[in-house]
């Protein structure tokens, strides 16, 4: 989808460097795109220009859930703001870049959503992340992904393939800054889906994600509880946030909806230049 229209600073946005957010988990089920479509809407909500790069051409959740906003406004009537948002049909990591460099001229925001798999453009997107966001159920099955524990004290004993993938980008990034003036990469890992938790298997996962942060050096907050109410609105595009559009809310929607705003103020994402809501209006692209 891209914006009919610019906002007057659009000019001088131009000038300007988006941050990218990258979403990258190689394992699915973890609510990436869940999240990645709602904290790019909470932006959208705040005055932010945001454009959703979908690198998943085949199953291209994040860019259906745009679709199916943009088609609940058209039967509605109604205008929400609503990022920008393709899907990336290119080949090579070169074409990746280019298609980067392009979108991010016209937004604050640029939010790249990964495939749930390790492939060449996903480890391109990750070493172009100012922000890596990986989200992860609260289980040992996921915790699998970045480190691997003892069997009976539940202590770390290595890292395990993605953290040492996110450990190269890293380094490749540290390089690359100094040459192109952006920030050093800040990675954080969302905590999803916890109230399925049992309370001891939580407190274990929470001594052994805090073992990796001082190894690896990330970032760990809590994200998006698990609830019906997010595969509910997939199929309207709706969010939590979009107030007049979801009739009356029950107590664990509104602790949802807090949720969702706690983890957007953990990204410690950096301010922009405010202007007018984005326009709703949009088409596929």
């Amino acid at each position: 989808m891209t914006p009919k229209s610019a906002s007057p600073s659009a000019s001088k946005r131009a000038s300007k460097t988006a941050h990218r957010i990258v979403f990258a988990n190689e394992k699915g089920g973890t609510g990436k795109s869940t999240t990645a479509v709602h904290i790019a809407v909470a932006l959208s909500y705040m005055g932010a220009r945001v454009t959703v790069l979908d690198l998943d051409p085949r199953q291209r959740t994040s860019h259906r859930y745009m679709e199916n906003r943009y088609r609940t406004m058209q039967r509605r009537d109604v205008e929400l703001p609503t990022p920008a948002c393709e899907v990336f049909k290119g080949r090579s990591e070169q074409a990746l870049l280019i298609a980067m460099d392009r979108l991010e001229k016209d937004c604050d925001f640029l939010i790249i959503d990964n495939p749930g798999r390790d492939d060449p453009l996903a480890r391109c997107a990750v070493e172009q992340a100012d922000t890596l966001v990986t989200p992860m159920n609260d289980s040992f099955v996921d915790f699998d992904l970045i480190g691997q524990v003892d069997p009976e004290s539940f202590k770390v004993q290595k890292l395990s393939f993605f953290a040492e993938l996110i450990w190269e980008a890293r380094m490749k990034r540290s390089r690359a800054t100094l040459e192109k003036k952006r920030p050093e990469m800040d990675w954080i890992v969302v905590r999803n889906r916890t109230g399925y938790t049992e309370a001891r298997n939580m407190a274990r996962i929470e001594r052994a994600l805090t073992e990796m942060a001082k190894r690896v050096g990330f970032r760990v907050t809590h994200g998006l509880s698990e609830r019906v109410i997010y595969r509910e609105l997939f199929p309207s595009g709706l969010t939590l946030l979009d107030k007049g559009q979801l009739g009356d809310l029950g107590t664990s929607h509104l602790v949802a909806r807090q949720e969702l705003r706690t983890l957007l103020q953990a990204l410690k994402l950096p301010e922009f230049e405010k202007t007018a809501p984005p326009p709703a209006s949009a088409q596929v692209a």
